[in-house]
């Protein structure tokens, strides 16, 4: 590899929690910059049948600002080659809910026909953009 290493974060970012920042501080460490895919609304809508609270604009601004991002891409599609061909990615940083998985294994074999690997950081089991939008629900007595 010539140039720097280019390591990317694809993330919903919802609700932006310790989670997010954890994975991103431990993906910052391993490459020479960081990109973070934050997932369209319409994206996360298909893929997790949930809108996100915050629309993709403001999450874009809110990783952008974070001083360890370098640069911040919206995902409109969900193939990670599609990501690949707009970042140039060396390597893609997960939480480890996926190493293992089918979905896991399939992202691994993917990348690895142009070259880039799949790095598992440890899930920050303890919160969740899902946990806290369960407790939004209840407080504002909303059925989750």
């Amino acid at each position: 590899m010539t140039g720097p290493s280019i390591g990317y974060v694809p993330g919903v970012f919802d609700l932006f929690h310790v989670g997010h920042l954890n994975v991103l501080t431990q993906a910052r460490a391993l490459c020479d910059v960081l990109v973070a895919g934050v997932v369209s609304d319409e994206m996360c809508e298909r893929a997790k049948g949930i809108r996100p609270f915050v629309p993709l604009e403001e999450r874009l601004a809110i990783v952008d600002g974070l001083r360890i991002v370098d640069a911040t891409y919206a995902e409109t599609t969900p193939d990670k080659l599609d990501a690949w061909r707009q970042v140039g990615f060396h390597q893609l940083f997960k939480g480890d809910d996926w190493r293992g998985t089918a979905k896991g294994q399939a992202l691994e074999e993917r990348l690895a026909t142009v070259g880039a690997t799949v790095v598992y950081f440890p899930y920050t089991v303890h919160t969740s953009s899902t946990a806290l939008r369960r407790a939004i629900d209840r407080a504002e007595g909303r059925a989750s």
